[in-house]
């Protein structure tokens, strides 16, 4: 199979994706939370529990070095 050639319209495909923040994992909102807690399974909650926290904690620490950013300008 061929080689795609690059147009100017790819360039600016990938030009407006690298501008766009990493979205890494969804989060644990409410909704797989009250799913866990609907089927009762202690494990599985202690692990959605688990996720939450460490994603909260993340989003908490990113926040901090935000609102730094924004006090240094």
């Amino acid at each position: 199979m061929p080689a795609r050639k690059t147009t100017k319209k790819a360039a600016k495909k990938s030009t407006a994706k690298a501008l766009r923040p990493d979205t890494g994992a969804v989060p644990p909102y409410g909704d797989p939370i009250r799913k866990a807690i609907a089927r009762g399974d202690a494990r599985e909650m202690k692990s959605v529990a688990a996720s939450a926290r460490k994603w909260m904690a993340d989003v908490q620490a990113a926040l901090d070095q935000l609102d730094s950013a924004l006090k240094k300008k």
